[in-house]
């Protein structure tokens, strides 16, 4: 975990520098609002501790300035301002959670490691993996073993709902409604055609063959 403590009081400073050293925490440390804004916008931080009253600009400031420009950094601020009002002031600037001097390590930690939880929840997931396929949802590239597979829109759409749904029984209904949103039978082989294509393309010329007919039921992508 890689943390900016923006934080102008010496003696928190150090207790916390010393407390998330012990956690295994890589921090930096600005005492300035302005520099800490600047080192904030650098991006690189997976947490951002601020305190609500500093030399420059003011905490809520710093956020106010990052979430406008993008900045989706989750942010925990640290105040002796421990009213309703100083409290909503701050996440209304963006912050994330807000914790009220004086407080114990442990609960900062705690709250340090919440958020990133719910960061990573937020993240949309961009890369898919089942065996030796990949899927770049953001590249549109789909790779086996490393070797590029070239799909058409429809069969990239079939694969990620394979993909996301590996060693599961994927039934012809499920496919007939969230590849070609279709609520109905359309009586046609077009999951057939299309199957066959993928099957061709992405096992053909390699070993273990992933994809799977379930007679009877549907296909299913084996990932083991």
């Amino acid at each position: 975990m890689r943390v900016l403590l923006i934080e102008d009081d010496r003696q928190t400073a150090d207790y916390l520098l010393r407390g998330l050293a012990e956690t295994g925490a890589v921090t930096d440390h600005v005492a300035d609002g302005r520099a800490g804004l600047l080192q904030a916008a650098s991006g690189e931080y997976d947490a951002l501790v601020v305190d609500r009253m500093l030399p420059g600009l003011d905490g809520v400031g710093i956020v106010r300035t990052l979430r406008a420009s993008g900045n989706r950094t989750p942010v925990l601020f640290l105040s002796a301002l421990g009213e309703v009002d100083d409290r909503v002031a701050g996440l209304r600037a963006g912050g994330d959670d807000y914790l009220v001097k004086p407080f114990a390590f442990s609960e900062l930690h705690a709250r340090l490691e919440a958020l990133l939880r719910r960061g990573k929840a937020d993240t949309p997931e961009t890369c898919l993996r089942v065996a030796d396929l990949e899927m770049d949802l953001l590249k549109r590239e789909v790779t086996r073993a490393g070797r590029e597979i070239r799909l058409q829109p429809r069969e990239f759409r079939l694969l990620e709902y394979l993909v996301r749904h590996a060693d599961q029984v994927v039934t012809r209904t499920m496919l007939l409604e969230q590849v070609w949103d279709y609520h109905f039978d359309p009586q046609t082989n077009v999951i057939d055609v299309h199957i066959s294509r993928l099957r061709s393309k992405i096992d053909k010329d390699f070993e273990p063959p992933l994809l799977q007919t379930v007679r009877g039921v549907g296909y299913m992508l084996r990932g083991a």
